[in-house]
């Protein structure tokens, strides 16, 4: 079971930084910066806020299980960075560096450290087992919100084929 968990998270983990390139490169800013729908986070507040994850969450929950610490939620409705300086292709690249960095955290773990626990401000007792698939349904949860937003126009402007995207249309 150990090593499942290294495999599948660092397969995730490895992979979200060069798509987050991939978009922040091909494709336009106006696109990118386009909520899904009123309300719903962009594809560039999607990247903003795994960007925050990846400086001030993640590293430091595996930190704070290895110390022995507890740690608070984070809200990532409160805790924001400001980027309005930063293009989304500047974010990616950024991203890419931190997550360097932290795939580099990940190496130093052993199956012997899956079973720590710590205590989790709103969610009790949680492992390090838990956070690392936590860390990387995190990553693919918001590339594909991110992709949901960047599709609306396409599906919109689809056509009779319109229909064949009921599942992630968020408008008809």
């Amino acid at each position: 079971m150990s090593e499942t968990v290294f495999l599948q998270v660092r397969a995730v983990l490895t992979t979200t930084a060069g798509r987050w390139e991939a978009l922040t490169e091909a494709l336009p800013a106006d696109l990118l910066s386009r909520p899904a729908a009123p309300g719903e986070w962009s594809a560039q507040q999607c990247l903003e806020h795994l960007l925050d994850t990846e400086r001030l969450v993640f590293p430091a929950r595996v930190r704070a299980f290895l110390d022995g610490q507890d740690f608070t939620a984070f809200n990532p409705n409160h805790e924001r960075s400001d980027f309005s300086s930063r293009t989304p292709a500047d974010l990616a690249a950024d991203f890419a560096r931190q997550r360097a960095e932290n795939l580099t955290l990940l190496e130093q773990l052993t199956p012997q450290d899956l079973p720590r626990t710590a205590r989790h401000s709103e969610l009790g007792q949680v492992t390090l087992e838990q956070l690392l698939y936590d860390w990387a349904a995190h990553d693919l949860n918001h590339t594909v919100q991110a992709e949901r937003a960047l599709m609306q126009p396409l599906i919109t402007g689809s056509g009779p084929w319109r229909v064949y995207f009921k599942d992630h249309a968020l408008s008809v």
